[in-house]
């Protein structure tokens, strides 16, 4: 009986947090729509070039495919041994799922909980590796935006601060991963370097974006605030980062002086090539990556 009432509140607790992301995201959308021209918009968004809009959500799949090689280096620390393949569609399916189903299973705890029946391996093996896959690509994120940082802020206190974060977590990471996490210590710099390829590609997809849309003078500040609104949109405040990542691209076009209609469209045609890349993930709901593996075969004997 109080296993059934604990299995209640937790998917109370679920329905809880969809009805407050969904409350927010719509804050954030309504906040913004009450400040732009959508006639203006529509305008902008016409006249883009769509073959290079096509481009961005290339270079930002290409992202993708280099992300789940990082986390798979983080599985073969703990002797989860799966072919970039099927790695690559697990992690497809997970990104469909934390888009798409945000209500349901994210797509973390559904690699986690699949890779620990099927491998054995502790469920806080199996989390330590896609958590710190996380953290690998938020430090990643973290020096790309304090080289942004130097570039446009004039503020000495920002710079050095955004400088200096990203430099200081890196330490404690490695530190912490030595001594609580020493499994994943061989893969630590490997998925660092991986995290820096992955931004590298995820840039150029928002660079070709902006280019898209006309635009060709004061592209580091559009950067910036792209660096910023990826930021946002990680938590898990909003449906998808929808709304999260639209407010900041407008408060920081106010702050640097840009266009904030065209800002808002980046930030709108950032979320579209997300939805879009994610979108393929779809086909393995019904395609079990790991079906053909049985359990423990993806576990080094």
């Amino acid at each position: 009986m109080e296993e059934v009432n604990i299995k209640a509140r937790s998917k109370k607790n679920k329905y809880l947090q969809l009805l407050l992301k969904i409350t927010i995201t719509v804050i954030c959308l309504w906040y913004v729509s009450k400040k732009i021209d959508f006639k203006q918009l529509s305008e902008t968004l016409l006249n883009a070039n769509w073959l290079l809009l096509t481009s961005g959500v290339l270079f930002y799949m290409i992202s993708k495919i280099c992300a789940a090689i990082r986390l798979n280096i983080y599985f073969g620390n703990i002797k989860i041994y799966l072919s970039q393949i099927i790695n690559l569609k697990l992690y497809w399916l997970g990104l469909f799922y934390n888009l798409f189903l945000p209500g349901s299973i994210s797509g973390d705890a559904y690699k986690v909980i699949r890779l620990t029946k099927q491998s054995g391996i502790s469920y806080r093996k199996t989390t330590s590796a896609v958590l710190l896959d996380r953290l690998t690509g938020l430090l990643g994120l973290g020096f790309v935006l304090a080289f942004y940082s130097i570039l446009v802020l004039h503020n000495k206190l920002y710079t050095i601060s955004l400088v200096a974060a990203p430099i200081l977590v890196t330490i404690i990471a490695y530190i912490i991963i030595k001594k609580w996490f020493p499994d994943f210590l061989p893969g630590f710099w490997p998925t660092f370097l991986w995290g820096l390829v992955v931004q590298l590609f995820a840039n150029a997809s928002a660079y070709i974006i902006i280019l898209s849309l006309g635009i060709h003078h004061d592209l580091n500040k559009y950067m910036f605030i792209f660096l910023v609104a990826s930021i946002a949109a990680v938590l898990p405040l909003t449906l998808g980062g929808l709304g999260a990542r639209e407010i900041v691209f407008f408060e920081l076009s106010k702050y640097f002086g840009l266009n904030e209609h065209t800002s808002v469209l980046i930030g709108f045609l950032v979320y579209i090539t997300v939805v879009v890349s994610s979108a393929g993930g779809m086909i393995y709901i019904f395609i079990d990556p790991l079906k053909s593996l049985k359990r423990n075969e993806i576990k080094a004997a």
